[in-house]
């Protein structure tokens, strides 16, 4: 019976604390939730450690050490292994130990029956298909003990079988008695993989989402721990289930921005995976139509397995994709050109279906004066207000702050001022007055308020009763429509023009994933893209169909700018109320890194600080202080530094030192990114 119980609490400070242990039954309570005072009031921490007497040099007198209220768990919600993992995901994103552990856990006392998915209970009915030659090489490849490596990637097309290969190494791993983990994007986006999964294994799924309660997500936990579930399927926190045995990862879609987390820790699930499964020895593996660079290159060195697979299985072709120069466009076609107005009439004439995709929600994209140029933006943040035409609003689409739209121009008074750009409202509103006949259904946040509406929608759309769908991203992710023939992308060039080193990536991605949408089920599927660049390499290589090329411009591109996947990035946000304040604490820490990497640059060469390191600490750069792209967010202003080199670990010693020792402005909150997908 261990006396003293080390806690990790969901705090930013980068310790433990002890606590008594006043229920002591001669089971470990490492792994449970308990219930403690911290300071004045009553807080919940999990126990990350045990011990029976204090160390010598312990800073508290033992008579000082206050005990634990309660036990909450009886059995641990966290294994041996996610405690390691919890402590892993602290020191390298750079993030206090409880808010790594608090990541990990649910958050209710009690639990409650599981539910959110109509289908979770369903008995297994679905029989595996019967593989291809190249899925089946696929399946053998990866599940092999000899293979070289235990990270793996399955490319190809949008409707090669990826998904029946991934079903298929589950159930071998089954078999094999051990559990398996299956991320996907996001839960509302990807509901066809979630549904094939679920049918497949019935009962012995478990669907973690962000339906659930916390009360549900904790039962869901307990029948995880139980090995009543397991085959764990949910979006990114999914890489933390604590399933035990656990015998292989799946990441679907992996070049998806949604599995790298935008709060703390700023986790990316890939790379927690790949911890976990280098630590288990079991195999990982990834897939996308578009996989992300890093990913991509790290193919090309070996470092992971690539396994093709090139045949549409539901007897369709790829479809024919072609730009739509809006250039050469008459001023009154608006968003609908001339060639796509005529490919949708006949596309409805032959009962076939549409989706049209504009990654942009509102009415029009801002509010501009011709005659002075002026742009209304949020009071709060440093972004043009979107037109909403049903509320008649300008609104933020960071904050959600909104205003009445004026009259005239504020500045200079004039009366020449309007809407410029088009969202997906006002595309609606330009297919019904041309299209008066058609069946027309939008899908976007906006308009998305009931719970499920997004599925009733797509369901809807799949069953034929609507003949055109109008989106954001939320259409070009893992949908499968057997009607659909033509795709139209309104405007392509909305990420391209983005201060993002990763925006041509993006672009390439959105349009070959959008287009995977069209005629995977016959032959004559087509893609029309409308564009005012059709000569920028990421849409003319989307379009053309040649991936290869696309990768490498993109890698030779990285190279010569020195980015990643040839150097590391860390980056810290600065956010303050007044951008004095952010200025100079963004200035204070770039001193403070200065002298952190002098330090370890002049530091003693040791066995484990070789002379290579040394070069790499002397190459590593400091990009800023430097406003941020959105320079103003919520009403605080941003500042950033980019740390950046070749070695990880060398900036992530610089940012620790920085985060655990500098003293910032109590009205100053720094944002520490240890590899970021977003330089926004």
């Amino acid at each position: 019976m261990a006396k003293y119980l080390q806690v990790a609490l969901n705090v930013p400070l980068n310790q433990t604390f002890t606590y008594l242990n006043i229920e002591p039954s001669g089971i470990s309570r490492i792994g449970c939730r308990v219930e403690i005072k911290f300071g004045a009031r009553k807080t919940k921490g999990c126990v990350v450690g045990e011990f029976e007497n204090l160390p010598p040099d312990f800073p508290v007198e033992e008579s000082k050490i206050r005990p634990i209220t309660k036990v909450i768990d009886e059995k641990p919600l966290l294994t041996p292994e996610l405690i390691e993992l919890a402590f892993w995901v602290s020191k390298y994103y750079i993030c206090a130990i409880g808010e790594a552990v608090s990541a990990m856990l649910p958050s209710a006392k009690r639990e409650t029956d599981a539910g959110g998915f109509s289908f979770v209970d369903e008995i297994s009915s679905e029989k595996a298909a019967v593989l291809s030659e190249e899925q089946e090489k696929a399946v053998k490849e990866i599940l092999s003990p000899e293979s070289k490596t235990n990270l793996h990637y399955l490319y190809g097309p949008t409707g090669t079988g990826k998904t029946e290969v991934f079903l298929q190494c589950a159930q071998k791993i089954l078999d094999q008695k051990k559990g398996v983990i299956y991320l996907v994007p996001e839960i509302g986006l990807t509901q066809q993989v979630i549904e094939a999964v679920v049918k497949r294994f019935g009962q012995t799924a478990a669907v973690l989402h962000s339906g659930l309660t916390p009360s549900q997500k904790l039962s869901e936990y307990h029948r995880i721990l139980n090995r009543e579930a397991r085959v764990v399927i949910g979006a990114r926190s999914a890489v933390f289930a604590p399933v035990p045995d656990l015998g292989l990862i799946i990441i679907d879609e992996e070049h998806d921005g949604s599995y790298k987390s935008g709060s703390t820790p700023r986790y990316h699930a890939r790379q927690v995976a790949m911890y976990r499964c280098k630590k288990q020895k079991i195999p990982l593996v990834m897939g996308s139509a578009t996989p992300s660079v890093e990913a991509w290159y790290l193919m090309n060195t070996k470092t992971i397995a690539r396994h093709t697979l090139s045949k549409r299985l539901a007897g369709g072709k790829m479809p024919q994709i072609k730009t739509v120069d809006l250039k050469n466009e008459p001023a009154d076609t608006l968003c609908i050109s001339r060639e796509l107005e005529h490919e949708i009439n006949q596309t409805l004439a032959e009962k076939k279906q549409t989706i049209l995709f504009l990654n942009r929600r509102g009415f029009t994209h801002f509010y501009r004066c011709r005659s002075c140029g002026f742009e209304l933006k949020c009071k709060n943040c440093s972004v043009s207000l979107t037109y909403h035409k049903t509320e008649n609003r300008l609104r933020c689409h960071y904050c959600g702050w909104s205003t009445t739209p004026p009259q005239q121009c504020p500045q200079c008074g004039s009366l020449d001022a309007g809407y410029s750009g088009f969202g997906t409202e006002f595309i609606e509103s330009e297919v019904k007055a041309k299209f008066p006949n058609a069946r027309i259904v939008r899908v976007d946040t906006d308009n998305l308020t009931k719970k499920g509406e997004l599925q009733e929608k797509i369901n809807a759309f799949k069953n034929n009763e609507y003949d055109i769908m109008l989106g954001t991203q939320m259409v070009a992710k893992g949908l499968n429509f057997p009607n659909l023939k033509l795709v139209g992308v309104i405007l392509a060039d909305t990420a391209l023009h983005l201060p993002d080193f990763r925006s041509a990536e993006r672009t390439f991605s959105l349009i070959t994933q959008v287009a995977g949408r069209a005629g995977r089920f016959f032959p004559d599927g087509k893609v029309l893209v409308q564009t005012y660049s059709p000569e920028r390499e990421p849409i003319l290589f989307s379009v053309n169909n040649q991936t290869q090329k696309f990768y490498e411009m993109e890698i030779n591109n990285r190279r010569m700018l020195n980015f990643p996947p040839f150097c590391r990035l860390v980056r810290l946000v600065f956010r303050a109320p007044t951008e004095k304040q952010a200025v100079e604490a963004a200035e204070g820490a770039s001193s403070i890194l200065r002298n952190e990497l002098y330090a370890l640059y002049n530091q003693k060469i040791s066995p484990d600080f070789t002379q290579e390191q040394k070069n790499k600490v002397a190459s590593t750069e400091i990009l800023g202080p430097a406003e941020c792209p959105l320079s103003k967010i919520s009403g605080s202003f941003r500042w950033q530094l980019i740390l950046k080199g070749q070695d990880i670990t060398i900036l992530q010693k610089a940012a620790s030192g920085l985060f655990y020792n500098y003293s910032r402005p109590t009205d100053v909150y720094i944002e520490t990114d240890v590899d970021p997908v977003n330089l926004l």
